[in-house]
């Protein structure tokens, strides 16, 4: 087990400034709830309305700057214990500083909203404790979502290391060793191709790529491929500059396409076909298309395709976490070619 000081904190953070607006505005609307509720014993008035909320923000920015720097130790106890702990911080915080200002009151001569200390400051201190209770249950749920969704993605992308199959590693060996005698340097070529290909293979839930790089990666699986095949496999590639060479991207994205265009596409017919790779920018939007001509989705075809629709799906995932829902992949058959499709939106 690792040292759990060096875990990261389960204490949401409230450093951030979305989440620090979330706690204001959470802090004002208890304000705005008590100036709309119909009680007719209480007369709101502006001036009481914007002393109330300076009072509830003042607290809640002091609570939360507080609970933001205390974040690491209080994430090293128990979590029952440290969410107690962080809650009674904020009532005591919420506790004094009422009781400040109802002192500071008191000294001029007036009752702050006209209730008494304890009504004041304990009553700002209860209400400073579901704030924060609900607040901190709120991120804690967000930040365990979005942990599990990246780990989700980081697991589909460490099973591409699975995608470049068992056989095309052999089949590969077998085509280089045959290459050794007749032609070293094109021997030499797909050790090197191959080399890559496996590398970005075990890397792919380690940092990014990018376009340029996804595209020279593609280049060189159908560089393998296209030694095997021989003419049966063609490839034509359509980039329609100016294109966004340096955009990141998650690491294979385009092979796992380009490979399921050969495997279950181009390999399957007799007399092969031709692999058509676009990209080109519409809008605010870049696209990319792999087409290939491919057997018709029959039943047993259709069981052909089930890697390529997981593929495709994995992808689809990945890119979704990286880009948000304007990311798409979508796929199908017509007139005899198979063509898959990603649009990503670009800043």
């Amino acid at each position: 087990m690792g040292d759990p000081r060096h875990a990261t904190p389960w204490l949401p953070d409230l450093c951030r400034l979305p989440r620090l607006a979330a706690l204001l505005g959470m802090a004002e609307l208890v304000v705005l709830v008590l100036v709309l509720a119909p009680d007719d014993a209480r007369t709101w008035t502006l001036a009481r309305f914007v002393s109330a909320s300076g009072l509830a923000l003042w607290l809640a920015l002091g609570v939360a700057v507080l609970l933001c720097k205390l974040r690491a130790p209080i994430s090293r106890l128990p979590q029952r214990i440290g969410a107690v702990a962080a809650v009674a911080l904020a009532a005591l915080v919420a506790f004094l500083g009422a009781g400040v200002i109802h002192a500071l009151y008191s000294a001029i001569g007036s009752e702050p909203l006209g209730v008494g200390f304890w009504r004041f400051s304990g009553g700002s201190a209860a209400v400073a404790t579901l704030i924060v209770a609900l607040a901190l249950r709120y991120f804690y749920v967000s930040d365990r979502w979005v942990a599990q969704t990246e780990a989700n993605a980081r697991a589909e992308a460490d099973a591409l290391q699975a995608r470049i199959r068992p056989h095309f590693l052999f089949n590969s060996m077998n085509l280089i060793a045959g290459l050794l005698r007749r032609d070293p340097v094109l021997a030499e070529r797909a050790v090197l191709d191959l080399s890559d290909l496996f590398r970005a293979a075990l890397g792919a839930g380690d940092g990014d790529s990018t376009l340029a790089a996804e595209c020279e990666l593609a280049a060189q699986y159908l560089s393998i491929e296209q030694l095997r095949l021989g003419e049966r496999l063609r490839v034509e590639w359509d980039r329609r500059e100016p294109l966004p060479w340096e955009l990141a991207l998650p690491r294979l994205v385009l092979q796992p396409l380009v490979e399921n265009a050969v495997l279950h596409g181009v390999s399957r017919l007799p007399e092969g076909g031709m692999v058509e790779i676009a990209l080109w920018t519409e809008g605010r939007a870049l696209r990319l298309r792999v087409r290939n001509p491919a057997p018709a989705p029959d039943a047993a075809a259709a069981t052909l395709h089930r890697g390529a629709g997981h593929a495709q799906r994995n992808i689809g995932h990945r890119l979704a976490w990286r880009f948000g829902p304007q990311a798409r992949v979508t796929a199908g058959w017509a007139d005899g070619y198979y063509a898959c499709e990603v649009t990503l939106p670009l800043a």
